[in-house]
């Protein structure tokens, strides 16, 4: 099957309305509702844990929870941006709560985990942007869980990067993550709170920083990119030092999130793994589905 052709920025087709409306067949799935389903919703419940899957209202979530396996939400469940791709709330958080590390590490225990991927909301409002918490609730699980693998989905640290960096390298080792999220002409209009810059300096500080680590980002396509964006937007990642990458569609969480501006077909999606891969990241996962935690486990995703 011949390349799609890369498109310019002036050449992007957009989609109508009305057929935006219209969520195309490769996007509908059938919701679990096995056992290991409800025992996951059972754990978390009951320890007071908060998942991205929930907040974010994540399409995965049915499948994840299914595997027993779910992307905990530390650091409470108020975030100090409002991104317009994302529905989690928006206000004044609470302080972190130091019983957090405790119940995840007995999270781990009782759903017998072997990798823990971690992420959080933006927290501006604390010194080192949160990056102590998530030491401590990794030292935590480690201590009850010496086995245990870990990822963290980290915030762009906004003016605490270097100290955010300092901080997390007594919990080593992990994947480190960071989401570019989009392409940087769509940040003004999608990730106003962000900088594309700042977040691709993150990601190649944490490779320069920790030796033998991988890190990670994650890009979402249909907010209206071009192919040309994306694949500059790749170039980037590899050229910070990115090692693994996601790529997946948007889908709009809440009808105050962003609309739809294309829904992009799977072999797309199969033609930027093809592309990520000759770029030299050693770990895709390029599809309709792909969130930056999906299969984060997997050991080889190329």
């Amino acid at each position: 099957m011949p390349e799609p052709r890369i498109q310019g920025a002036k050449h992007k087709v957009r989609s109508t309305r009305c057929e935006i409306r219209r969520l195309p067949a490769w996007l509908r799935r059938p919701w679990p509702a096995d056992d290991a389903f409800e025992q996951t919703e059972k754990v978390l419940s009951s320890l007071g844990l908060v998942t991205i899957c929930h907040n974010a209202n994540c399409p995965n979530k049915g499948e994840c929870w299914s595997r027993g396996t779910a992307t905990v939400l530390i650091l409470g469940s108020v975030c100090t941006r409002n991104c317009k791709f994302c529905s989690v709330a928006v206000g004044r958080p609470a302080p972190p709560d130091p019983t957090e590390p405790a119940r995840l590490a007995e999270m781990a225990r009782q759903m017998n985990l072997r990798y823990l991927v971690m992420t959080s909301v933006n927290r501006d409002d604390l010194a080192d942007g949160g990056a102590g918490h998530f030491r401590d609730c990794i030292r935590e699980v480690r201590l009850h869980r010496p086995d245990m693998k870990f990822e963290i989905l980290t915030p762009d640290f906004r003016n605490a990067q270097g100290r955010a960096i300092q901080i997390l390298r007594d919990a080593l080792p992990f994947v480190f993550a960071h989401n570019v999220e989009t392409v940087p002409s769509l940040y003004p209009l999608a990730r106003a709170g962000g900088d594309y810059q700042r977040s691709v300096n993150l990601l190649k500080l944490a490779k320069e920083s920790y030796d033998g680590i991988q890190t990670k980002s994650s890009i979402m396509l249909g907010l209206g990119e071009s192919d040309f964006e994306v694949e500059h937007v790749l170039e980037d990642l590899r050229n910070a030092g990115c090692d693994r990458v996601t790529i997946g569609q948007y889908l709009r969480p809440s009808k105050n999130s962003l609309e739809v501006a294309e829904y992009v077909p799977p072999a797309k999606f199969d033609w930027w793994k093809r592309k990520a891969i000759r770029l030299g990241f050693s770990w895709v996962i390029s599809s309709p589905f792909a969130r930056s935690s999906y299969f984060a486990g997997q050991e080889n995703a190329v």
